[in-house]
């Protein structure tokens, strides 16, 4: 299966968020990835909507491309009507029918901080259970603080990518249930 892998930082698409769907999709994907803001991709500019139009725009893509599906991930950022604009293009009849778009709450690193047995094997020392990762203020400057505070020398990039292959999806889902666990929903349905 062709899917096309979407998001907006570079710490997703260095193969972190390819890591966590090769995990989870019950198939073997071969994943091509891009950014969110790729500007080939044009939405309609106007009132509203806009992450709606965005995914919508990416969905149609997808297909334009024949990709077999869509795996879209934004940050919600303290904006919770992404929630419901990524939702609404989830459910869309547009675009390629295979797709798993999701929304990080707040962001993506917060995903990284939910194991804190899969950072301590990443960082190679110990650390301990980070509150809740889905209420965090900033959970990028957490785990840039984390890497900051460890021996071992990899790139931010490098740790999200090694965290997400090795971190429980059991312990993601349920520290992270309003972000996570509807994405691994979308993405475990991808067949």
């Amino acid at each position: 299966m062709r899917v096309l892998l979407v998001a907006e930082g570079k710490h997703e698409l260095d193969g972190a968020l390819e890591a966590l769907v090769k995990r989870i999709v019950p198939t073997d994907p071969v994943c091509t990835t891009d950014f969110v803001s790729c500007n080939e991709i044009h939405a309609h500019h106007g009132k509203g909507q806009g992450y709606f139009k965005k995914a919508v725009r990416w969905l149609l893509t997808a297909e334009d491309r024949d990709y077999d599906a869509l795996v879209l991930l934004i940050d919600q950022d303290g904006h919770p009507e992404r929630d419901k604009e990524i939702a609404e293009a989830q459910q869309s009849k547009l675009g390629v029918s295979r797709r798993a778009l999701g929304v990080a709450i707040r962001m993506f690193d917060a995903w990284i901080l939910a194991d804190e047995t899969a950072l301590s094997e990443a960082l190679e020392r110990k650390i301990e259970r980070q509150p809740n990762p889905e209420k965090l203020k900033n959970p990028k400057e957490d785990c840039k603080r984390l890497l900051e505070g460890s021996e071992v020398s990899m790139s931010p990039a490098e740790l999200y990518r090694s965290v997400c292959r090795i971190a429980k999806i059991h312990v993601l889902r349920e520290r992270c249930p309003r972000g996570f666990g509807p994405f691994a929903e979308r993405l475990q349905s991808l067949e």
